[in-house]
């Protein structure tokens, strides 16, 4: 169904997208940093998901329209935008330690017994699945992918050998894949390091700064960015 040559040199392209620095990855580190290894692995598994759809979208032609309707583009956009710094304003408000519910209060963990420890890991998996949602909303919200499905995919694709939806889903399936292992390994390892670093509590705080800036600068980023 697809043509080898044309997918080896997708493999090379693709890799090279994924190892590059950007948005995607620029998040990734930030939810690790905030949230721990768990929820740097699960922003990218959320960032996944909707390079998922995003590649279902291109492969119906339902991406296309972004190049149609003007209107529909600058509305995701600012809508992206918005949720970005929304995050931010959580990141800088933020005063929970690693591992506790997000602007909870006493996040200092140890001094609880056994219904500390239900409701740590109750909130734990609240956590991971925010971190999830909110990976995949951030970059569902990004016309900017789906204008890169448009323009990046059809390039492999050879139309002579037919079934050029499903080359299409192959390829995006491939990209997705090829990300979320790594942006998951990137994300583990922020995560990681961060729990390191939050045993400071000025550390701590300085971690969540960090996020809150790099979301406004994705946001900024977003909001300045063109379809072109």
């Amino acid at each position: 169904m697809v043509d080898m040559s044309l997918y080896a040199a997708f493999l090379v392209a693709a890799f090279a997208l994924c190892v590059s620095p950007g948005p995607d990855m620029m998040f990734i580190v930030a939810m690790g940093g905030r949230g721990g290894p768990a929820a740097g692995v699960m922003a990218a598994a959320g960032v996944a998901c909707a390079m998922l759809v995003h590649a279902i979208a291109a492969a119906l032609g339902l991406s296309a329209l972004f190049t149609t309707l003007p209107t529909l583009y600058h509305v995701l956009r600012w809508a992206g935008a918005a949720y970005l710094l929304y995050l931010a304003v959580k990141a800088f408000r933020d005063r929970s330690v690693l591992g506790a519910e997000p602007g909870g209060e006493g996040g200092e963990s140890g001094e609880s017994g056994e219904s500390g420890e239900g409701e740590g890991g109750k909130a734990g998996r609240n956590g991971m699945r925010r971190a999830f949602w909110q990976g995949a909303i951030t970059n569902l919200l990004n016309p900017k992918v789906i204008l890169f499905n448009v323009a990046f995919l059809p390039q492999f694709v050879d139309p002579s050998l037919g079934h050029v939806p499903g080359q299409l889903m192959l390829l995006g399936a491939t990209l997705v894949v090829m990300g979320f292992l790594w942006d998951g390994f990137v994300g583990l390892l922020a995560g990681r390091l961060s729990a390191v670093l939050r045993r400071s509590a000025r550390v701590n705080r300085w971690l969540n700064i960090v996020s809150g800036t790099v979301f406004t600068g994705l946001a900024v980023r977003l909001v300045a960015s063109s379809p072109k």
